[in-house]
């Protein structure tokens, strides 16, 4: 199917209102529906998940501090939109196909609020999971501001929800980021990217199984998922009409498996002001920017001067990445802007020179640190079977970081892919990567480093949620755990690999 591109405008989420707010706390309802919505002008409406009717969900937004109640609230119907495969861990037959629980992505949060994997609920909290709590959730805002994102996290489906279309902004703002006189209003723009391939009948389409079928299977898990359309917002291939001065945007990563390195075909810089987890020291000019699924960079891109032109937004990464396919003409292509709006008023916001300072933790201040590897190994069908730390998502907790102590991680990557690993609660600094022996380590699990440590690329030198462990490589974060205790998971975040197995819980203890 040869859907046009550029047919159809770039639609802004709505920020959510709060059904009740005084000076103490902020309560909020979102409700989990199935509904149509047009993703584009050429197919028919499609049939998705979403957060309040609408796919991407509104975006949240808090300020630091501010206390927030959220209760998620499953109204969706008992039949998923997509095939489940019931030899998954967490989607057996004993459990409903259907189950929610949101995560907000980068959000230190008490463990009972965090969408723990086995904290799910059905329709209107029939049945729940072994680790459900409770059905408001409670969200204390103790970042800085930044930038994060909601979405489904229900075990061994979270790969179909997310792709049925249960994500969204949640945006946290404070008082120094008021001061910086960035651009605002309608010239701050919050750019969800996906990826997704639609059947004729305009319904979203997910394999039912692998290239090479499992025989005995009706449904099978795919290793990766990558969609032949780039959607931005719910949409397909959008445009967005600007003015010619500076707008700035809040890029996320949604897909479940595609990276993207994306670029701007005038050749323009990005200025990015912005990590996952809030404010880098100072701007940086970058020319592409890479993101892994659920990486986000926070950038400002100057149209001044630009009246009357068209500057698309483009993608070279590899699928799978690094060593993957290259994008085609369709997935090399992202959305278009077009500098087309007459100038409503001078524009008096600025690129800061400094932003914030980065306090960088001390390596000397580590209590511990872990060794931990990414591994790839096969399951008894001969699928593909990823773990981390050689281990499945059921067995013992062996991650039990102390509360208020820094360790080093060192993440030792064994397969072909490159994985997004996040850690819930935390935010870490990446302090470098280290090209080692890999076959070797499998013979005798000895480290023999081939080269020196790379620093991090400096659009990471900020706070970070989740960072990309390469291939062949060990890569080293630093991260001090708290300010909660309790239990939580740390995954690659192809989501794919997070459904099958590659995510573990962990335990901050007093």
């Amino acid at each position: 199917m040869r859907l046009s591109k550029f047919a159809d405008e770039l639609p802004v989420p709505p920020v959510l209102q709060p059904r009740w707010k005084d000076p103490f706390h902020t309560y909020y309802e979102v409700n989990m529906t199935e509904f149509k919505q047009s993703l584009h002008r050429e197919l028919n409406d499609t049939t998705v998940w979403g957060f309040e009717g609408s796919y991407p969900g509104p975006t949240i937004e808090a300020t630091s501090g501010e206390r927030v109640f959220i209760q998620w609230i499953n109204r969706l119907p008992d039949k998923h939109l997509l095939p489940v495969d019931r030899t998954v861990h967490g989607a057996h037959g004993n459990v409903p196909e259907v189950r929610t629980v949101v995560h907000v992505h980068g959000a230190s949060v008490e463990w009972e609020s965090d969408g723990y994997p086995e904290a799910w609920f059905t329709r209107g909290f029939q049945q729940t999971g072994p680790f459900f709590r409770k059905p408001i959730y409670r969200y204390d805002n103790t970042d800085r501001a930044c930038t994060l994102w909601y979405h489904d996290h229900a075990l061994g489906i979270t790969r179909l929800n997310v792709y049925a279309g249960l994500a969204g902004f949640y945006l946290i703002r404070d008082h120094r980021e008021r001061r910086l006189n960035l651009p605002s209003g309608k010239y701050e723009i919050p750019l969800m990217i996906q990826d997704k391939t639609f059947k004729e009948d305009g319904s979203l389409y997910y394999p039912e199984q692998p290239e090479k079928p499992v025989p005995g299977l009706e449904t099978s898990i795919v290793p990766e998922f990558f969609g032949n359309t780039i959607l931005v917002n719910g949409k397909v291939w959008p445009y967005l009409k600007v003015e010619p001065r500076k707008y700035r945007f809040r890029l996320l990563n949604a897909s479940n498996a595609r990276f993207y390195r994306l670029k701007l075909d005038s050749g323009q810089l990005f200025y990015q002001i912005g990590t996952d987890g809030g404010f880098m020291p100072h701007p940086i000019g970058v020319r592409e920017i890479t993101l892994a699924p659920a990486e986000r960079a926070d950038v400002i891109i100057d149209f001044a001067n630009l009246a009357g032109k068209k500057i698309t937004m483009t993608n070279d990464a590899p699928a799978p990445f690094p060593a993957g396919d290259p994008p085609d003409e369709h997935t090399g292509t992202v959305m278009q802007f077009r500098v087309s709006l007459p100038l409503s008023g001078v524009d008096t916001s600025v690129i800061p020179a400094v932003l914030l300072p980065l306090p960088k933790i001390n390596e000397g201040s580590a209590v511990k640190i872990r060794y931990l590897t990414l591994n790839d190994r096969q399951d008894p069908y001969g699928r593909e079977w990823m773990l981390l730390d050689n281990k499945p998502w059921d067995a013992p907790v062996t991650e039990t970081p102390k509360l208020g102590s820094t360790e080093i991680w060192c993440l030792i990557n064994l397969t072909g892919d490159t994985h997004p690993i996040h850690l819930h609660l935390i935010d870490f600094q990446i302090l470098d990567r280290r090209d080692f022996d890999a076959e070797r380590f499998k013979k005798e699990g000895v480290i023999r480093y081939t080269g020196p440590p790379i620093p991090p690329e400096p659009q990471e030198r900020g706070w970070k949620d989740t960072v990309r462990a390469n291939p062949n490589q060990v890569t080293r974060i630093i991260m001090r755990f708290g300010p909660y205790t309790g239990l939580y998971v740390w995954h690659c975040h192809i989501l794919e690999h997070e459904d099958y197995e590659m995510m573990r819980p962990y335990l901050v203890i007093r």
